[in-house]
């Protein structure tokens, strides 16, 4: 089978994380009998330098001629909040969202076996486990709302930021948790402020009208700010938790951390009918760009989700999560994730070493 990929390779250390993605997404072809096209397409900082603007015009249109589009990383202080919203990297982002109808995005928080020990919570903790799945909204909310900026006469200047959600929107994120809840342990946490949000209140109400269409998972209502302390109390306790886009952000990056290293995680941005996009969630770390420091894995488990969710290849997905997880298992470590005591490697080797694991399997 022939595959066709959009390649944003973006900033700081993208090119070299996507490059070592790429050797992956070869070996897995080699493997298991597909073939892959590339096809270059700017977006963030580099294309602001490349154009002028970090979202090209013909951006969104190489990507739509594909099946799946990989992004390393984009922004950096060259392309700082000073600059004009068409220059800055993130305006890009929520732009390619919007255009590719990405409405969902797929962030597992696993602790992978070999990484126990990195785990910041406690022991106990960390050894029943971390496995789940957070379904962010991504096209909606308070980042695509109005905003303003005004001058009032006693209270000096005054900003306000809309968050609007219709039900069309909830019950679209809505039915992709349940199903994917049906996928894993059938289990599903709806994160809202209720007790305070409008928005909130109404996302609830759908929610709970699309749980009777679900009687198999269980459902259950969380605030935010519990569902913060929760995730640092115990993990464990959930599997596939929902929520919208400003509080998706937040809950996701805790998820990140708590499992040892934003290093090894990897996302999937998904709609109904648009390629899915799949990035890593660590950023583009320029004060280490070109020095093969950078971690590779988070954007090689990226490439696993591309052919689970896109390909509907879930054999090549496990190939690669297997191949990551005995490359760590035998104690080989990136900078990001060595401990005292170990040397590190870089980001070629570790390219090197799991496209090895594929390529040895029987």
């Amino acid at each position: 089978m022939n595959y066709k990929i959009a390649l944003i390779k973006g900033d700081g250390i993208g090119p070299e994380v996507v490059n070592e993605a790429v050797g992956v997404l070869e070996a897995v072809g080699e493997k298991f009998g597909h073939t892959f096209e590339y096809v270059d397409v700017l977006l963030g900082g580099c294309a602001t330098d490349a154009v002028g603007k970090s979202y090209p015009d013909d951006t969104a249109e190489k990507c739509r001629t594909c099946d799946a589009v990989l992004l390393g990383a984009v922004g950096g202080p060259k392309w700082g909040s000073d600059k004009p919203a068409e220059q800055r990297p993130e305006t890009a982002l929520l732009a390619i969202r919007r255009d590719l109808g990405l409405y969902a995005n797929l962030r597992p928080a696993v602790l992978r076996p070999a990484m126990a020990d990195a785990c910041p919570l406690k022991k106990e903790t960390a050894e029943k486990g971390i496995d789940l799945m957070m379904v962010r909204e991504l096209t909606g909310g308070v980042y695509f709302g109005k905003r303003d900026r005004y001058q009032t006469p006693d209270r000096g200047v005054e900003c306000t930021d809309l968050m609007a959600y219709s039900e069309q929107e909830i019950e679209r994120i809505g039915r992709r948790a349940f199903e994917m809840a049906r996928l894993r342990g059938k289990k599903l946490a709806s994160v809202d402020k209720a007790n305070v949000l409008e928005t909130s209140r109404l996302w609830r109400e759908v929610m709970h009208r699309l749980a009777g269409e679900y009687p198999d998972v269980a459902y259950s209502d969380v605030l935010v700010d519990n569902c913060a302390m929760q995730l640092v109390r115990d993990p464990s306790q959930f599997d596939v938790v929902v929520t919208e886009n400003m509080f998706g952000d937040i809950l996701s990056d805790e998820a990140s951390m708590i499992t040892g290293s934003i290093g090894l995680l990897p996302s999937a941005s998904i709609g109904d009918t648009a390629p899915g996009l799949y990035e890593p969630i660590h950023g583009s770390a320029p004060d280490i760009a070109g020095q093969d420091k950078a971690n590779p894995i988070a954007t090689i488990l990226s490439v696993a989700m591309m052919m689970r969710y896109s390909f509907q290849r879930p054999g090549e997905a496990a190939a690669i999560e297997r191949a990551v997880d005995a490359v760590l298992a035998e104690g080989w470590r990136t900078a990001d994730i060595a401990g005292p005591g170990v040397t590190p490697i870089g980001t070629r080797r570790m390219g090197e070493l799991i496209r090895g694991r594929i390529e040895a399997m029987a």
